[in-house]
């Protein structure tokens, strides 16, 4: 329990945060699975060929993470500490930069589809399904730059509704885009992978344009135009400063993830397709963890920028041993429903076989996992963003990596043992982690400055 002055206060104002933002997160993770199952019933070689897809165009999504992540600290701290005006500045140059970034990153997935995809050793087969469906979702990356923007914004000054709201308006375009578009119905062409991408595409410019008008009429209630004549170089330093370790340690972890994914490809398709469905599926186990990490941090921000940095030690222990039960409880449950769930999706019987077992082993990973999502969160919001980036770098490659190809590959023990090196590293950084939470070195660490 949570004792000091004002904890049922905060206890409400993380209640209104994490309800959103797991409804919300329900929204983005259902958005991505609708595509898994839809497509299913299209082939297993177009899932598998998506999953891979889906894993780079993520891994690029994190560079506008280097802003963003920046973004919703220091708006937090900043209202914590009842700093408007450079609320106004964050926020204008978070959305400048992210936009030239997106740009960037739309002509890079698109221009470079083919050379991406062969270095992913994806196979004549699953590159022509592959190549459609980045070509067009990279196109339009620079969407999802200002989405998520605006979205950390709007989280970070306590509005988590409206991403909420917006999220599912746009998943129930893309399950009818998806079905006129991949099936050919309502006198829509048939598509197939293709015609998944348009969907998510299209969805994902309406989110755009619906977060970016709620942001300048709450947050944000004017254009800054002055940081054109004057950029606030300080707002964007300290942006950089939790941005850049911050999305390196996500981009460490996904990074590592695509190399895993790698190795699986040397399996076979089976192997492949059970691994993108399995990942689809133990999302949704530990989705409250993420949500309540997410607003546990907003909520640590603003203690931080108010300095009640007790009052954020105790709070993240509450944070931490919920997510933990919680997703070690509906892991179990799924691993239980495993087979029928799996046979849901695929008819396959070794992709069901393989799926059911990896989803007991990953009841392990999931003893790790949640006290990392809050421990990153948190210490981030704190402003102690080198430590989880260097923790994660070193024990990520070295255990899941490392010790995932040596006996996975090399030693030719196959998917079961690339998935116990996956649980071994999410339970080292766990251990690690909450030591340094209990440690409180990070206390001291934040932006606001008097």
């Amino acid at each position: 329990m949570i004792h000091f002055p004002i904890a049922k206060g905060l206890r409400r104002q993380l209640a209104l945060l994490t309800g959103p933002i797991f409804i919300e997160t329900l929204l983005i993770m259902t958005l991505g699975a609708v595509d898994t199952v839809m497509l299913s019933r299209h082939s297993d070689a177009s899932v598998a060929a998506v999953g891979v897809v889906n894993q780079i165009v993520m891994l690029c999504f994190l560079v506008f993470e280097v802003i963003n992540l920046g973004t919703s600290v220091l708006v937090s701290q900043y209202l914590g500490a009842k700093l408007n005006d450079r609320v106004e500045k964050v926020v204008g140059v978070s959305l400048l930069v992210n936009l030239v970034i997106g740009f960037t990153i739309s002509a890079m997935l698109y221009f470079g589809a083919v050379a991406i995809l062969r270095l992913m050793g994806l196979n004549d087969m699953l590159l022509g399904e592959g190549v459609g469906y980045m070509r067009i979702v990279g196109a339009f990356a620079f969407f999802q730059a200002l989405s998520l923007t605006a979205s950390a914004a709007l989280r970070a000054s306590n509005r988590a509704i409206y991403p909420m709201v917006v999220v599912g308006i746009v998943n129930i375009l893309n399950i009818v885009g998806n079905y006129m578009l991949i099936f050919g119905k309502f006198g829509a062409p048939a598509l197939g992978v293709e015609g998944a991408a348009i969907s998510t595409a299209t969805s994902r410019a309406i989110a755009m344009i619906i977060l970016t008008i709620i942001l300048f009429h709450t947050v944000v209630k004017r254009i800054p135009w002055e940081i054109f004549r004057r950029f606030p170089k300080r707002e964007l330093s300290n942006l950089l400063k939790i941005g850049l370790p911050s999305a390196g340690e996500q981009f460490s972890y996904s990074s590592a993830q695509i190399v895993m994914t790698f190795f699986i490809n040397m399996l076979g398709l089976e192997v492949l397709a059970a691994r993108t469905y399995v990942v689809n599926i133990v999302m949704f186990g530990y989705l409250f963890c993420i949500a309540i990490s997410q607003g546990g941090a907003i909520t640590i921000g603003h203690l931080v920028g108010r300095g009640k940095v007790r009052g954020a030690f105790i709070l993240g222990k509450y944070v931490m041993r919920l997510a933990f039960i919680i997703t070690v409880t509906l892991s179990v449950a799924i691993a239980t429903a495993g087979h029928w769930i799996l046979s849901l999706l695929t008819d396959n019987t070794e992709i069901i076989s393989i799926g059911a077992t990896l989803l007991w082993l990953d009841v392990l990973v999931e003893t790790g996992r949640p006290i990392n999502i809050f421990a990153t969160n948190a210490l981030r919001a704190t402003g102690d963003v080198n430590y989880p980036f260097y923790v994660g770098l070193i024990v990520m490659w070295s255990l899941q990596v490392a010790g995932g190809y040596l006996t996975g590959i090399y030693f030719g023990l196959g998917i079961y043992a690339l998935w116990f090196m996956i649980a071994s590293d999410e339970i080292t950084r766990g251990i690690i982690f909450t030591r340094r939470w209990w440690s409180m070195k990070w206390a001291g660490k934040g932006f606001v400055t008097t």
